[in-house]
């Protein structure tokens, strides 16, 4: 298998222990020279200053192509402007664009703020006018909660696409034919890009379970089976993690993947055991 490459995404931490653990593990996963990282929002919009000031710090401090995460809600055009200014001016040439969840939360109804962008292509065409960046967008391959069909999901990407998007990162997912249904739809649909598939590297399972729930992501029987029982064993529940996300990684690299977006969940070590696992390794230094 060609080794392939990799990117990661962080989420803001949400007191000073938390920080210093997000900035541990960007020092540790920084030798493995990713393609670049990204830094999510909290729920509706929440912790936006503080990871517009990771993402910047990051720029200035790192050797990482970093990007910040910009959404829809809770702010207007003009405020959203100005961050995607003071990101370019920054040195951020990288922005991830979504909808983002309601302000409300996850299973409420989403209404556009009235004097924001509606929608994610919406968001991305405003993007597009102030500067060149480099645009991921999210995808939904078991499909979003909010889309009525896998047809309806496929054209909102394909929205996103002609709106300027760079590339598709993909919810995460553990059957790899779920992806490749989705990339034959998104390909039979005239989209080129790149659609980068998301691996989740989350070792608490009720968490995990949690998550999938809320956005529709089906878990194998095998892979819950794995995790009974080890509850208390959270060295274990590593060890595991970092295996299933390998062994999904490596029978998409045999379809011909070549790269993977690890949601990192902050912990280095998780990612730096299933990269080791794809032979992925630190550069020497000189």
């Amino acid at each position: 298998m060609k080794t392939p490459t990799v990117s990661f995404e962080f989420f803001p931490p949400k007191n000073a222990e938390m920080e210093s653990k997000l900035w541990d593990s960007v020092k540790r996963l920084e030798p493995l020279a990713p393609s670049y990282v990204s830094v999510t929002y909290g729920a509706g919009g929440s912790t936006r200053e503080r990871t517009h000031g990771i993402v910047k710090k990051m720029a200035e401090e790192t050797s990482l192509k970093p990007a910040g995460h910009i959404t829809c809600v809770a702010a207007t055009k003009d405020e959203i402007d100005q961050v995607l200014r003071d990101y370019w001016d920054a040195g951020v040439k990288r922005v991830v664009a979504l909808r983002g969840d309601p302000t409300a939360g996850i299973g409420t109804r989403y209404e556009p703020h009235p004097g924001g962008y509606a929608y994610a292509n919406d968001l991305i065409a405003g993007a597009r006018k102030i500067a060149d960046f480099d645009i991921s967008v999210g995808c939904y391959p078991e499909v979003h909660p909010d889309a009525p069909s896998l047809k309806a999901e496929i054209e909102n990407l394909k929205r996103k696409f002609d709106a300027g998007a760079t590339r598709a990162i993909t919810q995460f997912f553990f059957y790899p034919d779920v992806y490749f249904k989705f990339l034959d739809q998104a390909r039979a649909a005239g989209i080129t890009q790149p659609i980068v598939p998301g691996i989740m590297l989350q070792s608490n399972f009720k968490g995990l379970k949690r998550m999938a729930d809320l956005c529709g992501t089906a878990i194998p029987t095998r892979i819950a089976d794995l995790y009974d029982g080890l509850d208390g064993d959270a060295e274990t529940r590593d060890l595991v993690t970092a295996h299933v996300a390998a062994e999904l990684c490596h029978r998409l690299a045999e379809q011909g993947v070549d790269h993977f977006h690890f949601y990192t969940m902050n912990r280095a070590g998780l990612s730096l055991s299933t990269c080791r696992l794809l032979g992925i390794k630190p550069e020497a230094k000189a």
